[in-house]
């Protein structure tokens, strides 16, 4: 209920903070969180957000700006629900943050420094954040960065502040502040908390109005003083309050109970001051529950300001904020499923994915990522919130709702990929060990990822260089070399010649060419994508960096051979030798990353300096187009200098073989490759395939129930 007989006291402590905050006093049972906000309860999920678990998973913001499109309310969580302190208007941003370890930059009273001082820090790793504060009358501006896991990091990262504020400074030095704190005493309402703050703030000493528990449901009102890092930081506080107000009787701050510090933020808009309410979660374990009722929706501004179904949790882990998006499984899966794969594809093969997606989900542990089961990346789940729903979607999800896979009574996993290069993998190809589920099982219906790609010529050109043009821009002449190659000129003015079959933003072009400009047709290709791919060409130093850190084996100096020695029952790599000698990894899919993060693991690799001869008998012998390369043709002996070396085979497929002795990778599939491919799914359900049939078809052994 409201505080209707402290409405001017509210008045004047909500002034700066916005229009739309009320204060309350309720225990509210959230709809988005139940018994003690479990990682998973009553077919919810708890999807990370914003977490530091180091090399495992790492997003980290200093503070979260939550803009509602209904009231919001929020408040520390209770074994029964959640405590209602604060509520906000629909439409009006405020934000959230915890009490960590923090370097106080500057303080003044002019807002063009802070703001251009503030700017300053945007542009490095040091975060800012800006405060209003209101100080004997005056508005004093504080800034802040941060956060640091420990204190220790946050000493490290005074000299950087400093050096990056410069002479802002004047002769001020910033500081590191942290989470110890003196109470000046508890206050049944916000005018007596606010009078005591501005008291002390006219001391010239920085003290905070904190929302506190009291011994019903609704909030205490209290000041505190302190912000200190260390105990010998707090204890000089102690003693300048003491100094200038003796009669002031200070007391500890109970380090486990849950409290809200009220700040006032100016860091949206660095332009004009605009002032946002700001909560600093404090307190050992102290979780907080932000409610935005059943159907509401809230945009997270610091997520790209993409709009999220459910309720929030914020807790502190690691020293760093931990935002959590708890929200209803089926609700989680029409954004998932809308960000896996194109609405606009058959229903049939949408709700293929759906089932596979929802299996992905239950399976996890409740805590795999500490506080959630899940994140809102890659690593689990693509999740971007209602902006990835659709109609079609939301029709998939509903209709499949609950239907999960299993095998053995267990749900499964449920993995997929992309593509699966026209052949699904067999576990021992991805993790080295066998499973039931996942075999090798053809993929035909992944070339239709392809179907729509242009169709790309590698040429060699007068310089000898090779690369690609692709069919629209191009035409041929008519002419042929002896050997029968095709000449192609191009169609219109500078057009790059690219060192891929893919259009790629911040890589130079092999070269330029203009019409007349004439080159040789080697081979036409796909554009590389989903389905078919080319990475390269790798230099021996280039894979020799990749390498690093994901071999296990000793890592050559130097790579003059590369090959795929042995091959899983897809075709996928499991076993490669670099100069005859094997690469250990720890598991064959490890290869895409050693190798410089590769679409797949099905590739051949082609070595652009070496060629294979084969003599009378079927003898083969192996060279390079090492410089001074005696060659034998139509027009007698020469010698090989620079590029332009083609060999042809007995078939008349043409290569440029060169000097550079680089590696390309040629290959098929995008991911892992293990269960459904999604573009699979999509061409069998466009040949009439149900979803069932699709699913039974990526996964052995299993049955589709209602879990």
């Amino acid at each position: 209920m409201k505080f209707n007989s402290r409405l001017t006291g509210l008045m004047k402590w909500s002034r700066g903070l916005g229009a739309g905050l009320l204060l309350f006093g309720a225990l509210c049972v959230p709809v988005s969180a139940d018994d003690s906000m479990s990682p998973v309860q009553d077919n919810r999920i708890r999807v990370a957000m914003f977490l530091d678990l180091g090399s495992t998973y790492k997003s980290t913001t200093p503070y979260v700006t939550l803009l509602p499109a209904t009231e919001l309310g929020a408040g520390p969580g209770t074994a029964d629900g959640y405590k209602n302190w604060i509520q906000s208007a629909a439409g009006k941003q405020v934000k959230f943050s915890v009490n960590g370890f923090r370097i106080k930059a500057l303080q003044t009273s002019d807002f063009s420094t802070a703001a251009a001082a503030a700017k300053k820090l945007q542009a490095t790793n040091n975060k800012p954040f800006l405060f209003s504060e209101d100080a004997g009358g005056k508005t004093v501006y504080q800034l802040y960065t941060g956060l640091y896991a420990t204190a220790d990091e946050a000493n490290k990262a005074l000299s950087a502040v400093s050096g990056t504020l410069g002479s802002l400074l004047g002769s001020q030095k910033p500081e590191v502040r942290g989470k110890l704190y003196l109470s000046a005493g508890n206050f049944n309402s916000a005018y007596d908390a606010q009078s005591l703050r501005d008291q002390i703030h006219a001391q010239g000493i920085d003290a905070w109005e904190v929302l506190v528990p009291d011994a019903g449901d609704k909030p205490s009102y209290s000041v505190w003083i302190g912000e200190a890092a260390t105990d010998a930081q707090l204890a000089a506080a102690k003693a300048a309050v003491s100094a200038k107000l003796p009669n002031l009787q200070l007391s500890p701050v109970e380090a486990a109970s849950p409290a809200l510090i009220i700040q006032s933020d100016v860091t949206s808009d660095l332009s004009t001051p605009v002032n946002t309410p700001f909560y600093m979660l404090t307190g050992t374990g102290a979780k907080l529950w932000v409610d935005a009722g059943p159907s509401g929706v809230t945009q997270i501004k610091e997520r790209s300001s993409r709009k999220y179904r459910g309720g929030f949790e914020i807790s502190m882990v690691n020293g760093q904020l931990a935002l959590v998006n708890e929200l209803p499984m089926e609700q989680y899966l029409y954004s998932v499923v809308g960000g896996e794969v194109s609405a606009s594809w058959p229903l049939e093969s949408l709700k293929a994915q759906a089932v596979a997606a929802r299996s992905y989900a239950m399976f996890q542990s409740p805590t795999k990522f500490n506080v959630a089961g899940v994140v809102d990346t890659t690593l689990s789940q693509v999740y971007s919130g209602v902006g990835a729903e659709a109609d079609s979607i939301i029709q998939a999800v509903d209709s499949t709702a609950g239907e999960v896979l299993k095998s053995g009574g267990k749900v499964i996993e449920g993995l997929f990929s992309s593509n699966s290069g026209g052949m699904t993998a067999d576990s021992s190809e991805v993790w080295g060990n066998p499973a039931p589920v996942y075999a090798a099982v053809p993929s035909t219906e992944d070339q239709v990822a392809s179907a729509s790609l242009k169709k790309w010529y590698h040429v060699l050109l007068s310089s000898g260089k090779t690369g690609y043009v692709r069919e629209d821009n191009t035409k041929l002449t008519g002419a042929s070399t002896a050997a029968g190659l095709k000449y192609l000129t191009v169609t219109a003015s500078s057009t790059n010649v690219r060192p891929l079959p893919l259009i790629q933003s911040g890589v130079d072009p092999v070269a330029q060419m203009n019409p007349g400009d004439e080159a040789v047709v080697l081979e036409q290709v796909d554009e590389s994508g989903s389905y078919a791919w080319i990475r390269g060409p790798f230099s021996s130093s280039q894979l020799v960096a990749s390498m690093k850190g994901k071999v296990s084996s000793t890592i050559p100096s130097s790579i003059t051979s590369l090959q795929v020695t042995k091959r899983g029952p897809s075709g996928r790599a499991v076993e490669v030798k670099a100069n005859g000698q094997v690469l250990k990894v720890k598991y064959p899919d490890l290869f895409r990353s050693t190798f410089g993060s590769l679409p797949s693991t099905l590739f051949d690799i082609v070595e652009t300096g070496r060629y294979t001869v084969q003599g009378a008998g079927g003898q083969t012998a192996s060279a390079t187009a090492a410089s001074g390369t005696t060659v034998l043709s139509a027009s007698g002996k020469s010698s090989l200098s620079g590029g332009g070396l083609v060999v042809m085979s007995g078939d008349g497929q043409a290569r440029a073989v060169d000097q550079t002795n680089s590696f390309l990778f040629i290959g098929q599939g995008n991911g892992h490759g293990l269960g459904m491919s999604q573009w699979g799914a999509k061409g069998m359900a466009d040949a009439g395939y149900d979803y069932q049939s699709i699913l039974q078809h990526y996964y052995q052994n299993v049955t589709i129930t209602k879990d």
